[in-house]
């Protein structure tokens, strides 16, 4: 069989460079090269005919296009690839329920959920379609099934607001399959990568209810098209020798990124509106089938790929300010390629809460800073009111969960309780008028108001709300989640 070895996904990256702005022309297969040997000397910029500033400027691009790709492969790695692992979930294709909510324990995931228990399954679609099988779910608990791709676009959705909640079977098919439809099958999935993800969320309405979540989960079933079909599956696809992750201080940090975004890329056959685009990777050794050779570097070209990528943070950090002021919402960077509409850097910012949901499926008002515009901080008090007959529109239900920063990791407390969510409100205090004040502090407000605190850290934190299945005044604009003030 084909085995594809760490830094020998093909490594011609040294003749791509000497090739100069000749060499547009990248492998769109899936599958890898023959390694070449870089060549000896180091690569200069007279040998690529790019101005540092050009590169600069390619670099800057592929950075921020090859973010998401990387960042989801360390998850996937950690996820489906290392079985030494403490966050190895299965192997490729079968599906691994999460019979609780997550915790502070989980660290994997920036900015999880913790109202949702998950089921995770990592997608192989080299050899044939994923057939996902869903048991009937009563009608007042709400479930999705979402699915990524490579790059971080979402596929589609299944589950309570697409295909509803009776019994139905659903195929994930890859970029290259070509066969038809089988009965039985209420919808079909394109992916335009061989690698993807497969995100579960079953609503739990109490700790009391975990049982039948985990009932449900049971039933939820991932299998071959041939298994499906109880045909002659085809042969296997070629063993793969999955080249170690960056961690992800690393990602921001070494140029082996562009070394994980190449492995990923050969995985990723080139869609047509990104050829011209690919090919400027290309030119400075990014691309499928490529290796960059970052120890054959010279100074100057080192140099001038390492200002592209400080120039992508420094975006990146301009996009995160925006992001707090309002002016770009979750709604706008999670999303299907159609939607986002090549739109690289909103992908990029996607990462902050990777495997978001597209609005349409869940919207996510962030408190990043108080209603005076500064950053949230656990040695302050906070309150945040609802009025009466202004709690956030749903269909399904909302929460409101709290982070420490930078790490975007949920909050160990006393209590355990990492948020708020609508199943909660019985046993909440209202105000004499109906309204409903929450509390954000690191120390308890009392017993009195307990129930209705969310415990920060001692130091910066953000709160997320989810609005799942949200209702179209909150995806017009109508309904605004109310500011946070500091007391």
């Amino acid at each position: 069989m084909k085995k594809f070895h760490k830094l020998a996904v093909a490594s011609a990256f040294s003749l791509t460079l000497l090739a100069g702005c000749n060499n547009t022309n990248e492998d769109t297969s899936s599958a890898a090269s023959p390694a070449i040997k870089p060549v000896s000397q180091p690569v200069t910029l007279g040998t690529t005919g790019l101005t540092a500033e050009q590169i600069k400027s390619i670099a800057k691009e592929a950075y921020v296009y090859g973010y998401p790709l990387v960042d989801n492969y360390r998850v996937q790695y950690a996820y489906y690839i290392d079985k030494d692992s403490a966050d190895y979930k299965a192997p490729w294709n079968e599906i691994k329920n999460i019979n609780n909510v997550f915790t502070p324990a989980d660290t994997t995931v920036q900015t999880p959920n913790s109202d949702t228990p998950y089921s995770w399954l990592g997608l192989d679609l080299r050899a044939e379609p994923v057939v996902l099988s869903v048991p009937k779910i009563e009608e007042n608990r709400y479930y999705d099934i979402q699915m990524w791709d490579a790059y971080t676009y979402i596929i589609g959705y299944a589950g309570s607001r697409t295909t509803g909640n009776d019994a139905s079977n659903v195929m994930i098919v890859g970029p290259s399959w070509k066969g038809e439809t089988p009965e039985n099958i209420k919808k079909v999935y394109v992916s335009d990568t061989d690698f993807g993800v497969v995100v579960f969320r079953t609503q739990l309405f109490d700790a009391d209810d975990i049982d039948n979540v985990r009932k449900i989960q049971a039933q939820y079933k991932s299998q071959p098209l041939s298994a499906f079909l109880g045909t002659t599956p085809p042969p296997a696809a070629p063993v793969i020798d999955f080249i170690k992750p960056l961690t992800k201080p690393e990602q921001k940090t070494s140029l082996d990124f562009f070394n994980i975004m190449n492995f990923v890329l050969s995985y990723s056959p080139v869609v047509p509106s990104e050829k011209a685009l690919r090919s400027r990777f290309n030119k400075i050794g990014i691309g499928a089938n490529l290796n960059f050779d970052a120890a054959n570097l010279s100074p100057e070209m080192k140099l001038a790929i390492e200002q592209g990528r400080a120039e992508a943070w420094k975006e990146f950090a301009g996009g995160v300010e925006k992001l707090v002021k309002g002016e770009i919402t979750s709604g706008d960077v999670f999303g299907s390629r159609e939607y986002l509409k090549d739109n690289y850097f909103y992908r990029w910012m996607g990462t902050i809460g990777i495997y978001g949901n597209a609005k349409e499926e869940a919207m996510y008002p962030v408190y990043r800073s108080d209603s005076e515009g500064n950053p949230l901080n656990g040695e302050n008090k906070y309150t945040v009111t609802f009025a009466p007959g202004e709690l956030p529109p749903v269909h399904a239900f909302w929460s409101l969960t709290m982070y420490d920063l930078p790490q975007s990791l949920l909050v160990a407390n006393p209590i355990n309780r990492y948020l708020i969510n609508s199943p909660m409100l019985p046993n909440m205090k209202k105000g004499s008028d109906g309204s409903l004040t929450l509390y954000i502090q690191h120390e308890s407000p009392g017993k009195e108001l307990e129930s209705n605190w969310l415990p920060a850290p001692k130091g910066p934190f953000a709160s997320y709300m989810r609005l799942y299945w949200p209702k179209e005044a909150a995806l017009s604009g109508t309904w605004t989640a109310p500011k946070m003030y500091k007391k």
